[in-house]
């Protein structure tokens, strides 16, 4: 399967990526880089689309065991070379649902499968060499 974006320079250092389906995502830095700090750089892109990946399992298998969500947090955070290309060199990862009735088995199910078998972006960033780690929990409304 192929997937096609096109990006326009729309500032200093704004770029606007359109996908094929006219969806945008709009891409900036910081002043002391070039840019205007309008939107979320390329990297902190980078880690969003990698929690929304996972995140899009997780609430996949758990609607699939029939438990209701209420609530999806997750907070990630990645640590990044000091020098260039400045990868990450490790990502951690908090996620947090909320649901009347899921138990913290089926979160933690949950949360492996996509980080060991179905998120496409964690299983590119572990093939680079990254360590990845992660924690669940289970809020009852």
């Amino acid at each position: 399967m192929t997937k096609r974006a096109r990006l326009q320079l729309t500032g200093a250092m704004r770029l606007v990526g359109t996908n094929e389906f006219g969806k945008t995502t709009t891409f900036d830095v910081q002043p002391e880089n070039g840019g205007d700090g309008s939107s979320a750089s390329p990297m902190e892109v980078f880690l969003q689309s990698a929690a929304a990946c996972s995140g899009m399992d997780i609430l996949s298998i758990i609607r699939k065991k029939r438990k209701t969500i209420t609530d999806l947090q997750i907070a990630i955070e990645g640590e990044r070379a000091e020098t260039h290309p400045q990868v990450y060199t490790s990502i951690t990862v908090k996620y947090i649902l909320t649901s009347p009735d899921a138990s913290e088995g089926d979160m933690t199910r949950a949360c492996e499968l996509s980080q060991d078998q179905y998120c496409s972006a964690f299983a590119m960033i572990k093939q680079s060499g990254c360590a990845v780690s992660w924690t669940c929990s289970v809020i009852r409304p």
